[in-house]
């Protein structure tokens, strides 16, 4: 099941919306066979595992990270597959939570007299598919804020300036994230500040742009804006979260220019971010990276639209009583009332110190 685990990951990035899976086919102590799924309507993991099987197959068992799809999608049902190749045992990580299939591929299996053994290394298997399990169970994305701050807690100096608080193998790592997700969330400030491309850009592979979303509640982006004008280096689309607070002549040239426009209702004078998330949910995005300055990073958390945070931390400290800090707002007054994390990994790129981990709910 490791070396299953091990083999999903290599279709991190392409198989959104569907799940990461590995296969591996194992008779006589042998693996004779293995396959992951590779891209979105590409031949599942355990179809690949079969194609790719150096001799027959008949009396093995298949390991697998996901329980076989048993309903008609871009591909035929995998378990239809497994019946006829004459598999006697299916070794399966987790159910899948999809509705579609959730039970029945192992039903169907088991009418067939294959043997099934579920829940092997269940957990590690939910954490891969973390993205879709909350999509595929609540139609709303998957989200992760990331922050990067020095050693006494600044995301800037005095001046603003914030070019590099992090190392470029942390940066590195920040793109593996947008290669991931399907959108990368920043708030106006930071368009108006930084003015980001917010597109993937990895050293060994040819990364994926996620869709561009940027939360700007009266319409204030710059027609120049980089986001607005990667139509020749990008084929992702670009999103502008507003209020009826921006001028509809604005709306107007930025739907013109190829935005794709969402207007929210107006909560505490802002964008209302929990309808946000569930009209990027209804255009199919399964998960959104946030990227945005204190002031987005703070609405988000006290919306309860955050999942996971990866906090970066650089063995720097710059002080300044007016340096931003990575959530800002009004805070919470008392320190029971403390947004905490669970399940925490903790890791080294170079000398910076990672932190990632699950809000408790």
């Amino acid at each position: 099941m490791k070396r299953a685990i091990e083999l999903s990951k290599k279709g991190i990035g392409y198989t959104y919306p569907n799940p990461l899976v590995g296969a591996v086919i194992v008779k006589d102590d042998r693996i004779i066979g293995e396959g992951y799924h590779a891209e979105y309507g590409g031949p599942h993991a355990e179809i690949n595992a079969l194609k790719n099987a150096k001799e027959d197959v008949t009396g093995a068992t298949m390991y697998v990270t996901l329980e076989p799809c048993s309903h008609y999608g871009k591909t035929p049902p995998c378990v239809n597959a497994i019946v006829k190749s004459g598999i006697k045992k299916i070794v399966i990580g987790m159910k899948d939570p999809n509705e579609l299939v959730s039970g029945r591929g192992i039903e169907i299996l088991l009418k067939n007299g294959i043997e099934v053994e579920v829940g092997i290394l269940e957990e590690d298997v939910k954490k891969l598919n973390e993205i879709f399990i909350k999509y595929i169970t609540t139609k709303q994305p998957f989200c992760i804020m990331k922050t990067a701050m020095t050693l006494d807690g600044k995301i800037a100096t005095v001046t603003g300036d914030s070019k590099w608080i992090s190392n470029e193998l942390s940066r590195e790592y920040v793109h593996e994230i947008r290669h991931r997700v399907s959108g990368v969330m920043v708030g106006i400030g930071t368009v108006l500040k930084d003015n980001p491309l917010l597109t993937t850009r990895l050293k060994n592979k040819k990364g994926r742009d996620a869709t561009r979303i940027v939360v700007d509640t009266k319409g204030r982006i710059p027609l120049e804006a980089r986001v607005l004008n990667l139509n020749k280096d990008s084929d992702a689309k670009t999103i502008i979260a507003l209020t009826e607070l921006a001028r509809k002549e604005k709306l107007k040239v930025l739907k013109d220019m190829g935005a794709d426009i969402i207007v929210t209702p107006i909560k505490d004078n802002k964008v209302d971010l929990k309808y946000l998330m569930k009209a990027l949910g209804d255009r199919g995005i399964d998960s959104v990276l946030l990227e945005g300055g204190g002031t987005l990073n703070y609405s988000a958390l006290n919306e309860g639209i955050v999942d996971k945070v990866i906090s970066f931390i650089s063995p720097k400290i710059i002080g300044g009583d007016k340096a931003k800090s990575p959530v800002g707002g009004m805070g919470i007054r008392h320190i029971d009332d403390a947004i905490k994390l669970q399940d925490i990994k903790v890791f080294q790129l170079n000398e910076d110190v990672v932190i990632e981990g699950c809000i408790r709910r």
